[in-house]
């Protein structure tokens, strides 16, 4: 080979090393740019929340995850149960991740269910009521949260106030 046509094949190369960066790099940022609920949907997500476990006069831990089940924002009510963290966080990660209530996941996860032992997946989930999916206006999934801290009952109760603030 010529110096010319290593030096014509290097710019090809390279020409094709930087069309492969940006179209790369341009798919990055729309996958970030697609996060869903943002800081302020999930802090106004959890103050409803929190109003519902008050009225209910229950401590509660609150979690609240993005479109790809990472979590945005969180809150221990003071008094609430340690051992509830996780599983608030749980909650939130598996009804974003099946994009169901968490209850509903849970009716087959019994045993002799189609789902059994699913729990065990994903570093943990969490199949009993609490944890929500969070859609916007336009129904789609945006994010989901989760809470724990009371009864199953409660704790539903409370994930859907924050859920529907969200709206």
């Amino acid at each position: 080979m010529t110096s010319i046509e290593n030096y014509s094949t290097g710019k090809i190369l390279n020409s094709i090393c930087f069309s492969i960066f940006l179209l790369l790099f341009s798919s990055l940022s729309f996958a970030q740019g697609a996060v869903g609920i943002d800081l302020i949907q999930a802090e106004n997500a959890i103050k409803f929340a929190k109003k519902e476990a008050n009225k209910l006069n229950t401590k509660m831990n609150i979690a609240v995850v993005d479109a790809g089940a990472n979590l945005v924002a969180f809150s221990r009510m003071d008094g609430s149960f340690i051992g509830s963290i996780d599983i608030a966080i749980k909650k939130a990660k598996t009804a974003r991740l099946f994009d169901m209530p968490t209850d509903d996941l849970g009716a087959n996860t019994q045993p002799g269910g189609a789902l059994y032992n699913i729990e065990h997946s994903n570093n943990g989930l969490i199949t009993f009521a609490g944890g929500l999916p969070i859609y916007n206006a336009a129904g789609e999934v945006i994010g989901a949260i989760g809470v724990s801290g009371d009864t199953v009952e409660n704790d539903k109760l409370v994930a859907q106030a924050g859920a529907d603030a969200v709206k």
